[in-house]
């Protein structure tokens, strides 16, 4: 599924319009990614929680000449399912 067949199918379940549904969608992805940037976690109860991973930075190699390479340190976002999800899944 991507956005616009989610938009279309959050349309159809309730009684809001698509573009109404997509402004929905892109407030609660720019209020997560808000979130994220400034250090906080987002938990959903029965959903999940999107948080900040940190990478360290290491050193790599470049399969094609073999060279050593400096991997920088970053930010990773993540998800962790809730257990409700888990269990609607299984």
């Amino acid at each position: 599924m991507n956005k616009n067949e989610l938009i279309s199918a959050m349309s159809g379940a309730s009684n809001l319009s698509q573009t109404q549904c997509t402004e929905a969608l892109q407030t609660f992805i720019n209020t997560v990614t808000g979130e994220l940037k400034n250090g906080s976690e987002v938990k959903i109860i029965g959903f999940g929680t999107f948080k900040i991973s940190k990478r360290k930075a290491t050193t790599g190699r470049n399969p094609q000449t073999g060279a050593a390479i400096q991997i920088p340190a970053s930010n990773q976002p993540k998800f962790s399912a809730g257990k409700a999800l888990k269990e609607a899944v299984n």
